[in-house]
């Protein structure tokens, strides 16, 4: 189906089309990205316990919970490239609103040119011609309505889409410094058979590393250059200023914009430090969108989850 629909697509957003469908893809794929890092934490953590040695146990299980923050941020930035796409669709609606006026001005002018070379004396002539202005009029508000849709949804778009790249790329770089930190904790001087490793010291430190984090991502704030725009002034019409009277637009009438999909609003910066919490005592839910083997940071002594 999802091809037939591409085929049905008028000539003028097929192109668009193609491109959303395959963001549509995309998306899926940094979803099914994060649901695998969240999966390989846990198993990093489970490992970690099986080892035997409470050091690595400590410090994998922390890590655990920094590596499943990041696939988080996976799901985070999918859900922003969905508001993202959603714009790039105003585009494509309209494209395809204007499509028709496009063919029906080029379909008077054939006939207009087919009967001037057959009858140039018929009298259909002069009636198709006043008919091709009316189509000339109201596909030249078309046209100043797309370009003008086009121009403003595009910097709306991927003025969404850069800043959700910015914070993923931003708060995962956070979580991985923190997660050095946490290696620097590991003694690995080498010892000799017999030798007995020394006990793990810096619990605490380890355990403070995570609040650091935590803390970090809870008061992260963009700080992007602006994204400046003229478009203010745009009318409900798709043209400068809200009391413009212009032609019946392609719809009759209507804003070529008429069906449009309202574009969702951003999710961009949502809380944080889920994974983070559930370490703590009071234990809140995990997420809905966790999967079986995600770690599970139930209490202070960093239990571990029994899926392989």
């Amino acid at each position: 189906m999802a091809s037939l629909r591409g085929i049905q697509q008028p000539e003028l957003s097929k192109k668009l089309f193609k491109l959303i469908k395959s963001e549509n893809h995309a998306i899926g794929s940094y979803e099914t990205a994060g649901r695998e890092r969240i999966a390989i934490a846990s198993q990093l953590s489970d490992w970690g316990e099986a080892t035997n040695d409470d050091s690595i146990s400590d410090i994998s299980d922390k890590l655990g919970v920094l590596l499943s923050e990041i696939g988080e941020q996976e799901d985070v930035f999918a859900q922003n490239l969905e508001d993202y796409r959603s714009v790039l669709k105003q585009i494509r609606n309209t494209e395809s609103s204007v499509q028709p006026s496009r063919d029906h001005k080029s379909k008077i002018a054939d006939e207009i040119a087919k009967l001037k070379h057959k009858e140039p004396q018929s009298t259909k002539i002069v009636t198709l011609e006043q008919e091709l202005v009316r189509a000339e009029a109201q596909n030249l508000v078309a046209e100043a309505q797309l370009t003008n849709i086009t121009r403003q949804k595009l910097k709306q778009a991927y003025d969404m889409h850069f800043a959700a790249t910015i914070e993923r790329a931003e708060k995962q770089v956070l979580l991985a410094r923190h997660g050095r930190r946490l290696l620097n904790l590991l003694d690995d001087t080498p010892i000799v058979p017999g030798d007995a490793r020394p006990a793990f010291e810096h619990t605490d430190q380890a355990r403070q590393i995570l609040n650091d984090a935590e803390e970090d991502l809870r008061e992260w704030q963009p700080n992007l250059e602006p994204i400046h725009s003229q478009a203010t002034g745009m009318g409900s019409n798709l043209m400068p200023g809200e009391g413009s009277t212009i032609a019946p637009s392609v719809t009759g009438g209507e804003s070529v914009m008429a069906h449009d999909d309202s574009p969702a609003q951003s999710r961009i910066a949502p809380s944080e430090g889920q994974h983070f919490q559930q370490a703590q005592l009071d234990a809140p839910p995990v997420p809905q969108h966790a999967q079986a083997g995600e770690i599970n940071f139930a209490d202070s002594q960093y239990a571990h989850s029994d899926a392989a």
